[in-house]
């Protein structure tokens, strides 16, 4: 599928924990929103490459146990295989989008936040 559109008011504007805005064969775009506080999920995806750009907020990315804080426009590149979490630890929402190489998610799939998710993934990845 072709997408075209302004990513940096689509990612401000998302809400949701996660949405995924695009999927083709090979890759997948993905906004998230994270509450103070919240944090991805320590995870690994052994057959994916992902790529995270940090719209709004301040996290601390953690990667195969190096710890790096980051903000607004920070860009943070995973290979497949690294052990990587992101915590929201700024005073608002933490607004990202993120490219998956290959896809990650279901098509249009939209968990509205982090309970939604991670109920998703018990059932579907356990």
């Amino acid at each position: 599928m072709k997408y075209i559109g302004n990513i940096e008011k689509e990612t401000l504007e998302n809400d949701n924990f996660r949405k995924v805005l695009n999927t083709t064969k090979k890759s997948q775009l993905v906004v998230m929103s994270l509450e103070v506080g919240e944090d991805i999920g320590m995870e690994i995806h052994q057959d994916h490459d992902q790529f995270i750009r940090i719209e709004q907020g301040k996290a601390e990315v953690i990667l195969d146990e190096e710890k790096t804080v980051v903000e607004d426009d920070f860009a943070i590149v995973i290979p497949a295989g690294t052990e990587h979490n992101i915590i929201n630890i700024g005073d608002e929402k933490l607004k990202l989008y993120t490219i998956y190489t290959p896809p990650e998610h279901p098509e249009e799939t939209i968990h509205k936040n982090k309970a939604e998710a991670d109920a998703y993934e018990l059932e579907h990845h356990s």
